[in-house]
């Protein structure tokens, strides 16, 4: 059974730690942000996430888990080092990569003896080896050698659904040049090997590759249906029969066919537009990431203009707002299509009531800058009462099975833009609503 530890405690390393305590494995996880240990230590978990906080709590219970900032004792302690910090977007695209080096340097002043460096964030390709050099380097600034080895493990975590994600992986991607470490590694992951995983064996380069290409091809796909969506409009065609259509096509497959206002979250964004400057970089643009970059953004203007169109002006008009995260389960408002529309929608005079089942804390951070302009309500409810219209943003399940009749009596107009097609338009026309869809 090996020692773990994991640098960083935020979406992806919180996850990773938590699980790999529950495979049986002992587990540090460390974080320069002594409040968010301290939380982490008083049963407080910083993330929503379904099902995190039972495992937090039975693995802290028997002692596989605890949290620390001391990444000294850490790093010396265990045998895999994972490395799991943030790598947020740079103002030209391009990736931060200040504290993956940082974590690099701080692993190369601690390392006693063989270790295994895991990256678990995502990082452009070549990075891992210079992860490897400034190690290296850290090593013969103290006058010492230990081996040690680098691997590329990048993660597929969907926000809201991580843990299993985690436990039930599609596949897992080892990239490294060294035998040892991907024996290593089949161990950590023993009981997904055991289940039968598959393991995908490859070099740094080609594992960095797979994600930025796996992530990038998703956000094609819904790009794709949404761009779709909107010529159905145009056309009397009903993007959501489209969708369902081509998804039974083995080749193309449903997930990720769900027309609406456009991709968000803290992986697509970014990892499109890293993987977009990648490609101007080496000299080989990749031409169709770019414009679902641009084409995401210009989706969510369009679901602005759809809502002014569909009142005839938003100035002076009331906005029942449901749903502020970029998805359901999660409390996540990185990049949330919301903030784009509810910043547009407030410029153009409109007055918004807004609620989130997970996100309204985190939404009045975003939002700070309409004070006056947005009020945060206790319900779904309360937040279409005497509203102009009811906006549905995010897809929360709650949100799936509202009592229409209530709905409907709260509203000054019977006015309903389903952004998510939660809804099909002949059900809430017959409801007495003058319905708006994505595509339909």
């Amino acid at each position: 059974m090996y020692k773990i530890a994991v640098i960083g405690t935020g979406y992806v390393g919180l996850v990773t730690g938590t699980c790999l305590s529950d495979f049986g494995m002992e587990v540090t996880c460390v974080d320069n942000d002594k409040t968010k240990i301290d939380s982490l230590n008083n049963g407080i978990i910083p993330i929503y996430e379904p099902g995190l906080q039972l495992i937090v709590e039975r693995n802290t219970y028997y002692k596989r888990l605890k949290f620390s900032t001391d990444i000294k004792a850490a790093v010396e302690e265990a045998d895999v080092v994972f490395i799991a910090v943030g790598t947020p977007p740079a103002e030209d695209g391009s990736v931060d990569l200040s504290c993956v080096y940082s974590c690099a340097e701080e692993i190369g002043s601690f390392i006693n003896g063989y270790k295994v460096v895991v990256m678990k964030s995502t990082v452009p390709v070549g990075t891992n080896r210079k992860i490897a050099e400034l190690i290296r380097k850290k090593l013969e600034a103290r006058g010492v050698s230990y081996d040690f080895d680098v691997v590329s493990n990048p993660e597929f975590l969907r926000e809201g659904t991580a843990v299993y994600d985690f436990t039930h992986p599609d596949r897992v991607v080892i990239g490294s040049d060294s035998d040892r470490a991907k024996e290593i590694m089949k161990g950590v992951y023993r009981v997904l090997y055991l289940n039968e995983t598959p393991f995908v064996e490859t070099d740094p380069e080609t594992a960095e590759m797979i994600k930025y290409a796996s992530n990038a091809f998703l956000a094609m796909k819904v790009t794709f249906i949404n761009e779709i969506a909107n010529l159905c409009e145009k056309v009397g065609a009903d993007v959501q029969d489209v969708a369902r259509a081509i998804g039974r096509d083995g080749r193309i497959g449903p997930k990720f066919l769900h027309a609406g206002p456009g991709f968000g979250g803290s992986c697509f964004p970014k990892d499109t537009r890293a993987l977009a400057d990648m490609g101007k970089k080496h000299g080989a643009r990749l031409m169709l990431v770019e414009s679902t970059i641009s084409a995401n953004e210009r989706q969510k203007l369009l679901m602005v203009e759809k809502i002014e169109k569909g009142l005839g002006g938003v100035e002076g008009k009331t906005l029942g707002i449901l749903g502020l995260a970029f998805k359901q389960n999660t409390n996540d408002m990185r990049e949330a299509a919301s903030i784009t529309i509810l910043n547009r929608l407030a410029e153009k005079g409109a007055f918004l009531r807004a609620y989130d089942p997970a996100a309204m804390e985190e939404a009045a951070k975003v939002f700070s800058n309409l004070k006056g302009k947005i009020l945060f309500c206790s319900d779904e409810y309360d937040a279409v009462k005497g509203a102009d219209a009811v906006v549905i943003l995010t897809e929360w399940n709650q949100f799936r099975n509202l009592d229409l009749n209530r709905i409907k009596s709260l509203l000054k107009e019977p006015c309903f833009f389903d952004l998510r097609n939660i809804y099909r338009r002949s059900f809430m026309e017959q409801k007495g609503f003058v319905y708006f869809g994505v595509g339909q």
